[in-house]
């Protein structure tokens, strides 16, 4: 097919892949308008989500949209399609902007008129400029910023510094996380990462709350990192935390566990040093109990270095369940009358996003919202949560 300017969809679309690796972060608005144009799809707006994805700011101005009650929003919630009618006889086509797993944001695409030939010229500039936010994002200040609302503590910089994308994932198994408070983290952190074969995570979360607190965790980070770069097993992994912690921060500790997920059996293995226990929630319910041994010592505690290996725990996980880490930030969370949020409420949120179809990462977008809300967005402790959910799917 061609363009009334005698370009073809395919050179079109080969000039903008080529073109917007040079663009500016800046000027990435700019570059996809020109190319729309030329592609039939009138104006575009780029909308990025904000560190809490509690809304939608525009990539070119300061204009903002709020996730919860946007129709922009509920593309970002649902990752899906959505079209807006509008005052002046246009369309506003809502894609989401993904980049694999991890929600970026969303694009408008204002149309005169919609159908498949636009919808799919649409959804080829939404992926190419999900990829590009994604690896500008490393080094633009600009973008950074785009995504924030708060003043940062300086620990919560070097952490946030560290951190993956929320999510990671494909379709045998999908790894989301959140954390708060976004801006003043002390000791809290969580990292996931896959292999061909195998889905890694872990969960951190450092005594104290302060720059110390925030230098423990980024060790213990970068120790799990490297034992498992280099092909080491949990064990291992734990214990080089360990010598790190005891050799550069002998009187600090870190709470955490470190897994693995074999993606083709469904295998789970993990590490508990003295964390709180995985939760298991398989046919919307909660298997009490099912990943409760008992803990390990703290990483980094005095003394362990002397004692025995650290115990790897396995079970079988069915095509679904999702496995739930967390630290004692989320639990202690307190509700309006005084009482705690305890487990009970911490499970009831998950199992009743679950029951209505919710995706992994909106289950903990809603749960941790409601956190906040109770706590009148001040916590008392750190609070972060990650949840595993497997699959078993298979690309053809």
């Amino acid at each position: 097919m061609r363009e009334s300017s005698g370009d073809t969809v395919e050179h079109v679309l080969h000039a903008f892949l080529a073109e917007v690796h040079s663009t500016a972060p800046t000027n990435l608005s700019v570059l996809v308008n020109r190319y729309a144009a030329r592609l039939g799809l009138g104006h575009v707006d780029v909308y990025l989500v904000d560190l809490q994805q509690r809304c939608l700011t525009l990539l070119s101005g300061e204009d903002r949209l709020p996730v919860d009650g946007s129709l922009a929003g509920w593309a970002y919630r649902a990752m899906s399609l959505r079209v807006q009618n509008t005052d002046s006889r246009t369309l506003i086509v809502w894609l989401p902007l993904v980049d694999g797993e991890e929600r970026l944001g969303v694009v408008g695409f204002h149309l005169e008129t919609l159908d498949g030939i636009l919808l799919e010229r649409c959804g080829s500039l939404a992926s190419v400029l999900a990829m590009a936010i994604t690896s500008k994002r490393a080094f633009s200040d600009r973008l950074v910023q785009q995504a924030r609302t708060g003043t940062m503590t300086l620990p919560a910089e070097m952490l946030r510094a560290l951190l993956p994308p929320r999510s990671i994932g494909d379709d045998r198994a999908v790894s989301t996380a959140v954390l708060e408070p976004a801006y003043e983290l002390g000791g809290d952190a969580f990292d996931h990462a896959m292999t061909e074969s195998t889905l890694h995570a872990v969960i951190l979360d450092a005594m104290g709350h302060n720059l110390a607190s925030g230098l423990t965790t980024a060790i213990a980070m970068a120790g799990c990192r490297s034992a498992r770069r280099r092909g080491s097993g949990l064990g291992e992994m734990v214990r080089t935390v360990d010598e790190a912690l005891a050799e550069w921060l002998p009187d600090q500790f870190c709470t955490g566990i470190v897994l693995q997920l074999d993606l083709a059996s469904g295998i789970l293995s993990w590490v508990n040093s003295g964390h709180p226990p995985p939760l298991l929630i398989r046919d919307e319910q909660v298997l009490e109990s099912a990943l409760e041994y008992p803990g390990e010592p703290p990483m980094g505690t005095p003394g362990v270095l002397g004692g025995g290996s650290r115990t790897v725990r396995e079970v079988a996980l069915e095509p679904g369940d999702r496995v739930i880490l967390y630290t004692d930030g989320v639990t202690e969370a307190r509700l309006d009358g005084g009482s705690q949020f305890g487990l009970s409420g911490f499970t009831t949120s998950i199992i009743r996003a679950t029951a209505v179809g919710e995706l992994a990462p909106e289950a903990l977008r809603q749960l941790i919202h409601s956190i906040l809300e109770h706590q009148n967005d001040e916590l008392a402790d750190d609070a972060t949560i990650l949840m595993i959910e497997w699959r078993q799917r298979h690309r053809a």
